[in-house]
């Protein structure tokens, strides 16, 4: 139906932009890539960055750098989309899956030092830390940190969701060894597909490259010593992430303007928790603004408040399933409680697109004080 919320609407509506892009894309003298590159550097403090098809193919080129091979272990968020652990399994690695804590919901340090100790004492220190700035909140990296550099592992941040997200002022995805971003078309700022991987290094950077468009080397003929993949963006993508970009503030103001009304909406509602920053140290882009729903107090389940919202034409998720309780990763090692369990068990996604009006946020409210 042409009047559905949904939960993360795409920003792009304009047609005649995208017929112009498509005339530039034939012209060799357009480079909207080194433009969309540049503009996420200068954004990121002066970090290298290259510009890819998606945020998958940026966590695997990262891992490809990190140095895993075939056999080695990888530690890896269970609170996340499967995208954050495919690409393990993709270099014939193995993911080890690490519990969240209840603050941010992302990993928990205290499990993460707890599985790097258990790994090297059964013979295996794992090659490398996936950890995920789950629905835009920063995790608790000053403390994920210390472990990485402690054990000497390193350490990839997957900040899919978390541009324009901050954790004492300084960028998400800049902390690691390696940043990913992704601009699939419900992100913060959309390519339509798109991905990014940030670098420390220069050399990094141009490795990335080199992978993403089939390890060619520059001679005049097709000439190919390493293993490549068909990864880099295309410049049709690049510049509208180009433009996209420009409004990256003003999408960040209205996700936490979203965030401000479900806050005021729950407002001393028994039994709703909505899902804010710890501290002030913390800066999330609210790109989901999430509840958790305890049904005992609440006298309804997140399931309950989904239908209700879905009868008005009104979309809501729930939160990621844990990694490892999916089916493809049953036989993986974890480590933790049961923190990732409770939030999918109870939490629930609510509309939250940079594009949601007055009049949606009207009638999200009609339809929630309807049902209670």
């Amino acid at each position: 139906m042409n009047d559905k919320i949904l939960l993360s609407a795409s920003n792009l509506s304009d047609n005649s932009f995208l017929k112009e892009m498509l005339i530039q894309e034939e012209s060799p003298f357009f480079d909207n890539i080194n433009s969309f590159e540049s503009k996420l550097e200068l954004y990121l403090s002066n970090k290298n960055v290259a510009a890819l098809n998606s945020g998958t193919s940026a966590i695997h080129l990262a891992l490809i750098l990190s140095g895993v091979v075939l056999g080695d272990e990888v530690l890896c968020q269970s609170f996340t989309f499967v995208a954050s652990a495919n690409p393990i399994v993709y270099l014939g690695a193995k993911p080890i899956f690490i519990d969240s804590e209840k603050d941010t919901w992302n990993m928990c340090p205290k499990y993460l030092e707890e599985a790097i100790k258990d790994r090297i004492l059964k013979g295996k220190k794992p090659k490398a830390i996936i950890i995920v700035h789950s629905y835009g909140m920063p995790a608790k990296i000053d403390e994920i940190i210390l472990i990485a550099n402690k054990y000497k592992i390193e350490l990839i941040e997957d900040a899919a969701g978390a541009l324009g997200s901050t954790f004492k002022k300084i960028k998400c995805g800049t902390f690691g060894k390696y940043g990913v971003f992704s601009f699939n078309r419900n992100k913060i700022i959309t390519t339509s597909g798109g991905g990014a991987i940030v670098c420390n290094r220069e050399i990094d950077k141009q490795k990335v490259i080199s992978l993403a468009t089939q390890a060619r080397i520059n001679v005049v003929h097709y000439q190919h010593q390493d293993v490549g993949y068909n990864y880099r963006i295309s410049n049709i993508l690049a510049g509208i992430g180009v433009k996209q970009f420009d409004l990256l503030d003003k999408y960040v103001s209205r996700r936490r303007k979203n965030n401000q009304f479900y806050s005021e909406l729950f407002n001393n509602m028994v039994g709703i928790t909505l899902h804010k920053e710890p501290n002030p140290n913390y800066f999330s882009n609210h790109w989901l603004t999430c509840i958790l729903v305890n049904e005992k107090l609440a006298g309804f389940s997140k399931e309950d408040l989904r239908l209700q919202l879905l009868k008005d034409h009104i979309e809501s998720r729930p939160l990621w399933k844990p990694m490892h309780l999916q089916p493809v990763y049953k036989d993986c090692s974890y480590y933790g409680e049961s923190v990732s369990e409770r939030l999918f068990k109870s939490g629930l996604c609510l509309p939250s697109g940079s594009n949601l009006t007055e009049n949606d946020f009207e009638r999200i409210t009609t339809s929630i004080k309807k049902f209670l």
